[in-house]
């Protein structure tokens, strides 16, 4: 009794798939005109060439250059090229929210990068130098007889006066402090440490083959 359902079991399921669109990610046996495949063997096969940027004659086709133009290069009178995907990630075109614009056969990017001053991090460095400071104190070989000299003048000790007995020393008083004024001049350097190497920015990868199919369905708009 289940015979007689099969054949409208499976009428149904060839209309649904019918209705369903090809899949972006793979290419059918009847691909898009123009479509990218990845594939993990070392060539294309038969109908796609290599999406590595070849320069392809318009005359020969036309339906091709039709889809892509001067997109991804060539002059537009006699040749147009092919994307290439050699070395590099494909993005989707537009601009994203708080991203740059990217629009259709740009290219950017780059596998390494040298830093400069400005982008180098806020940091400081310890630095340490020797200073020698030289100054000038008069002085005079007579006797002190004030305790404020014009001048700040350091003298030689005066004679006691032995007046009361043989041990009281005379009356004295200590001179005002006078600040020393001295000029110097310091050379310190801080050597320069790196070694200028470029930093790779380049995210962990594996190669596969990028093919795009040069015959096929041309594609209609949706």
């Amino acid at each position: 009794m289940s015979i007689p359902f099969k054949k409208p079991l499976l009428k149904l399921a060839l209309i649904a798939a019918a209705g369903l669109p090809m899949s972006a990610s793979a290419c059918g046996t009847e691909p898009l005109l123009g479509e990218v495949c990845t594939f993990a063997f070392t060539f294309c096969p038969r109908g796609y060439l290599p999406a590595d940027g070849s320069l392809l004659p318009i005359s020969s086709n036309a339906a091709l250059f039709a889809l892509l133009g001067t997109t991804y290069g060539g002059d537009g009178h006699s040749n147009f090229a092919l994307p290439d995907l050699r070395g590099r990630n494909p993005v989707g075109a537009g601009q994203g929210p708080g991203l740059a614009n990217v629009f259709n056969g740009q290219e950017g990017g780059a596998e390494q990068v040298v830093l400069n001053i400005a982008q180098m991090p806020v940091h400081s460095h310890a630095a340490a130098t020797n200073v020698q400071v030289t100054g000038t104190i008069n002085a005079v070989n007579s006797a002190g007889n004030t305790s404020s000299p014009a001048g700040k003048v350091l003298a030689a000790s005066s004679a006691r006066d032995n007046i009361y007995s043989g041990n009281v020393a005379g009356a004295s008083s200590p001179l005002a402090p006078e600040a020393l004024t001295a000029s110097a001049t310091a050379t310190t350097s801080i050597g320069i440490a790196g070694g200028n190497q470029p930093v790779p920015v380049r995210n962990p990868y594996v190669g596969m083959m990028y093919c795009i199919a040069t015959s096929g369905i041309f594609p209609s708009r949706n």
